[in-house]
């Protein structure tokens, strides 16, 4: 196909496309010279979302007129935030609002939900990664050992892509646990590996951990807002996200957790603050810690009203889409860009993303090697493409279905063949 039949192709299915008008919803980024860049780079920072700033403001507006009576009397009472975030996180999350809260950063998170999970007895001591993991939840696994006394020599198992490839198979997770079950503390695993944006089969893993008497929690960083979950059918115990990739938050917005249910903050062990008391009697100021419901009992502290407020907007975009035409169209944009390498730039670059395990993101591999991927990188950056790169050949690709259309990628794949097959 020349580059003129796929443009028209990818505008014709642009016009189709039901969520089309959501872009004119996002800021879009400029270069310099004020060119619009093609912008690929939602699996790092999210669009800010054009209401985003709105909401700032109406919230900077009700502190000026109120002062501190913005707690009960603002057009949003800050008393409340993280609530408001319940609903549509919790469709996003595939479970009951009382199972998420809106709070912290992702490791934070991850540190408060391990205090509560990662409890090794015996010879049940080990938690299981993936080898690669992001390097903040890795550093946060360590130092949980490290502070229950152990080693982690012994206490951390991490299960790499066989070699020579790319990809963890979970028959190496489930197989492992099989045989060594009785070691296993907690399974601590991503819903989209980073790097290859391989998405894994959250309830097989849940229930290969519960078999095997561990717990089970997800890193959801490049999960939600990105591929469907249902971490309540699925039977996770825990999950943390950040939202400041797929979820629009802005840059170091606040993140949020995930516990099922048959958790309840009373029954199980953890750090306690004063925002995670019961609203009913918090602000009694009592000695005794009597935890709120559901996951808000895992909060430590109140909501940054001001940071959190982009969130708002960004969920109401969520609402709009609906998750089903979201998840449809990441799957037509991937599909039309695979294909569209395959034909162009089979031999010069491999897609490490699996077809039928993956959200929004490609990982592309630079089958020449670094020095070449590199200045290529380099020539994509001046042709306008806001990709990513990763050490040693790696680009990364997002197409969000949100804010990014066929055409983005009819230009990225033209950007592709200049940056890689000019001398």
């Amino acid at each position: 196909m020349s580059d003129a039949s796929r443009l028209a192709q990818a505008r014709a299915l642009d016009a189709a496309d039901p969520l089309a008008s959501l872009r004119a919803q996002f800021a879009l980024p400029v270069d310099e010279t004020g060119r619009e860049l093609t912008y690929l780079c939602g699996h790092s920072l999210g669009l800010a979302p054009l209401a985003a700033r709105r909401r700032v403001e109406e919230e900077l507006d009700d502190w000026a007129r109120l002062g501190v009576e913005g707690h009960h009397r603002a057009r949003r009472p800050w008393i409340a935030y993280a609530e408001l975030l319940q609903g549509g996180l919790a469709r996003l999350a595939g479970a009951q609002p009382s199972e998420v809260v809106a709070m912290n950063s992702l490791t934070v998170n991850l540190h408060l939900m391990m205090a509560s999970f990662y409890r090794p007895q015996g010879q049940r001591i080990a938690i299981v990664v993936e080898e690669g993991a992001f390097s903040s939840d890795r550093h946060a696994v360590v130092s949980q050992i490290q502070w229950h006394g152990l080693d982690p020599a012994q206490a951390l198992i991490e299960i790499a892509p066989p070699p020579g490839e790319d990809l963890i198979d979970e028959s190496q997770l489930t197989e492992l646990l099989a045989a060594r079950g009785a070691e296993v503390a907690l399974v601590l695993w991503p819903g989209v590996q980073y790097r290859t944006g391989q998405a894994f089969n959250l309830p097989r893993i849940a229930e290969a951990a519960h078999r095997a008497g561990a717990l089970c929690g997800f890193d959801l960083a490049h999960g939600i807002g990105n591929t469907p979950l249902a971490l309540h059918d699925d039977g996770a115990d825990f999950a943390v996200w950040c939202g400041y990739k797929y979820l629009n938050g802005g840059p170091g917005a606040l993140g949020g957790a995930f516990v099922h249910e048959r958790h309840p903050r009373g029954a199980v062990p953890g750090l306690a603050g004063w925002w995670g008391h019961d609203p009913a009697t918090r602000f009694r100021m009592e000695p005794g810690f009597r935890p709120a419901p559901g996951a808000q009992g895992w909060q430590v502290s109140n909501p940054p009203i001001l940071s959190t407020a982009p969130l708002l907007a960004s969920l109401d975009l969520f609402e709009q889409a609906g998750g089903h035409r979201l998840h449809a169209k990441a799957r037509g944009l991937t599909a039309f860009l695979e294909a569209a390498l395959r034909e162009r730039l089979d031999g010069v670059l491999q897609v490490v993303t699996p077809s039928n395990a993956r959200g929004c993101q490609l990982s592309l591999r630079v089958r020449a090697g670094r020095e070449t991927g590199r200045r290529a990188f380099d020539r994509l950056t001046a042709l306008g493409i806001a990709a990513d790169w990763r050490e040693p050949d790696i680009i990364r690709v997002a197409a969000v279905p949100l804010y990014n259309r066929y055409e983005d990628l009819a230009l990225l794949l033209d950007a592709l063949e200049r940056a890689l097959l000019t001398p």
